[in-house]
């Protein structure tokens, strides 16, 4: 079964602007599938997988263009970047677009090397798991700090509870898990030792692949707090710049991804570590031994996957329009914090995520703090269990996780 992705739109789009279009990010969260989706026929198809066909990419590159002329799709196009300069050879040549669809699981260096060599003739587009839209099969769009935007949303969505939040977070957004029979072990276990044999080792010079899994296990145990590099290394063995080395590569690679803080030089007592969260709450619960979605919810990482969820969902209703997630946390030497803040037009908007029915009114009671900016408030709300928007006063309101 095929879920429709809302990056098909963006996908299109590009196609008629860019000679090249390189879709990126985690394996298993459907790019070849999406591309293929939308392949007209006479587009041919290649995968880089294959033993053959990599070595004929590597080796002559130039026959490998000629053996698989455009219009075309490569996959696992992190395998041979050498044929970049061939590329750029060619879409300089003839001039049409979306000749090549290229799709990479692994970003190390994938992502930097074709915005030199194809400078302003490829469209970079980072994709992630199904967003909690696409599962639904309601429209996506970005998460803004627009009231009237989650009351239209509300009409439209149907609310989830607190058990089917938690399974959600549990099972994850891999395609996988939601379009047919899913075995959690067998598959989060495949993955992770592909990940480590074929990207980790293959792709980088990291030398230790289980050192590296209790990195991977060490950073989903922190997921949603602030990154910490010595205290990373400590706990896995390893020197603080190995930490930060290795930690590059799950952010490069889509697995984690780090929110900075937002910073003005107005602001002059901030915490400036980034937070980290895990892009799938699966895959991050899997690491940390959770063998259910009742006992996660009832555990002491509760709050931390709840937010994880969260975060992870408004960064991909960004990433599913082709946009950057203009997204930032707050955290004074005074220990305000503010879990969120959406910068729009000049305007911060900041939010709380807690997972609870009712919050506290003094949930954004730090949402002043951000004034000091220079720059406008605007709306702000706590993103929470609740089973509808409600406002808290004349600038805040109660926003249901299900609308995000």
């Amino acid at each position: 079964m095929y879920i429709n992705r809302d990056l098909e739109k963006v996908v299109t789009r590009a196609s008629t602007m860019f000679p090249v279009v390189m879709v990126t990010g985690p394996r298993q969260v459907g790019k070849t599938t999406l591309l293929e989706r939308l392949a007209h026929e006479g587009r041919g198809y290649v995968s880089l997988d294959s033993s053959i066909n990599r070595e004929m990419a590597q080796s002559e590159p130039e026959l490998f263009l000629q053996r698989f002329p455009p219009p075309l799709l490569i996959d696992e196009f992190q395998y041979a970047k050498g044929l970049l300069p061939y590329i750029k050879i060619r879409v300089d040549r003839d001039k049409r677009n979306g000749d090549y669809w290229l799709t990479g699981s692994q970003m190390f260096h994938m992502m930097r090397q074709a915005s030199e060599s194809l400078a302003g003739r490829v469209a970079i587009i980072p994709m992630q798991g199904l967003s909690i839209n696409e599962i639904g099969g309601v429209p996506g769009g970005a998460f803004t700090g627009d009231p009237s935007e989650w009351l239209e949303r509300s009409k439209v969505r149907k609310p989830i509870g607190l058990e089917e939040v938690y399974r959600r977070i549990f099972v994850g957004s891999f395609p996988r898990s939601h379009t047919g029979a899913f075995d959690r072990e067998l598959f989060f276990g495949s993955y992770i030792e592909t990940y480590l044999q074929r990207d980790v080792r293959d792709l980088t010079r990291v030398g230790d692949e289980m050192a590296f899994l209790r990195f991977m296990r060490a950073c989903a145990a922190r997921t949603g707090g602030l990154l910490n590099y010595a205290e990373l290394a400590k706990d896995v063995g390893i020197t603080a710049p190995t930490a930060k080395s290795w930690l590059s590569i799950l952010v490069t690679s889509g697995i984690v991804t780090l929110i900075e803080p937002y910073f003005d030089n107005m602001l002059k007592r901030i915490v400036k570590s980034p937070k980290m969260y895990f892009m799938d709450t699966g895959l991050c619960a899997y690491l940390t031994r959770w063998n259910s979605s009742d006992t996660l919810e009832v555990s002491a990482m509760t709050g931390q996957f709840f937010e994880t969820y969260a975060v992870s969902e408004i960064i991909k209703s960004y990433y599913n329009i082709g946009k950057r997630p203009p997204i930032f946390h707050y955290r004074d030497t005074d220990q305000k914090e503010i879990d969120l803040v959406i910068e729009a037009d000049g305007t911060l908007y900041p939010f709380e995520i807690k997972k609870t029915a009712s919050p506290n009114r003094g949930a954004v009671r730090h949402f002043n703090s951000i004034t000091k900016a220079g720059r406008k408030v605007g709306t702000g709300g706590v993103i929470c269990m609740t089973d509808n928007v409600y406002p808290i006063n004349n600038d805040n309101y109660y926003v249901p996780i299900w609308i995000i």
